[in-house]
C-alpha cells in the first residue's frame, strides 16, 4: 500500500469482510497506538494456531499498522526501511536466494526459511536481496 492509502489498510480486501473476534481480541491486548509490530502478529498467530495472513487480515481490517518487518522491509520510523545493501553476496547464498524466486520475487516465508536452514539472520537475507536487486513479496502478512 502508498503512503497515501495509510490508515485505511481494510481497502485491500473483500467488501463484506469480516473481522475474527477472537483475533481481533488478541490483537487489541497486543497492539500499541494503532501499530503491530510484525513479530508480534507472528506470536498471536502461534498462539491462536492461525495463518500470519489470517492475522495481517484481521490487522487490516483493524486498521491497526504493520511495524517493524522482521527483515527491515516496512515500519521503521521516518526511513520506513532499514535495509541497506550487502556490500558483496556469496556465490552460494546468491545461487540459494535465485533458486527460491517465484516470478523474480524471494517470498518473505522463502526468505525467512533460508534463514533458518542457513542459521543467519533474516536481514542478512534482505540486504543480499536488495544488493541483487530481487524484490522480496508477497509478505506472509500480507502487507505487501
Amino acid at each position: 500500500m502508498t503512503h497515501g492509502d495509510a490508515g485505511h489498510y481494510g481497502r485491500k480486501h473483500a467488501p463484506g469482510a469480516v473481522v475474527d473476534p477472537v483475533i481481533q481480541d488478541a490483537l487489541l491486548k497486543s497492539a500499541v497506538e494503532q501499530e503491530l509490530p510484525c513479530a508480534v502478529a507472528f506470536d498471536v498467530a502461534q498462539h491462536l494456531g492461525v495463518t500470519p495472513m489470517d492475522v495481517g487480515r484481521t490487522a487490516d481490517l483493524m486498521e491497526l499498522r504493520l511495524v517493524k518487518c522482521q527483515l527491515g522491509l516496512f515500519g521503521y520510523g521516518p526511513r520506513k526501511s532499514i535495509v541497506k545493501g550487502a556490500k558483496s553476496v556469496s556465490p552460494a547464498l546468491e545461487k540459494t536466494i535465485r533458486e527460491a524466486l517465484i516470478n523474480d520475487r524471494l517470498p518473505c516465508k522463502r526468505a525467512w526459511e533460508i534463514a533458518k536452514t542457513l542459521g543467519i539472520h533474516k536481514m542478512k537475507i534482505s540486504t543480499a536481496c536488495d544488493a541483487l536487486e530481487i524484490k522480496i513479496g508477497p509478505c506472509q502478512l500480507g502487507a505487501f
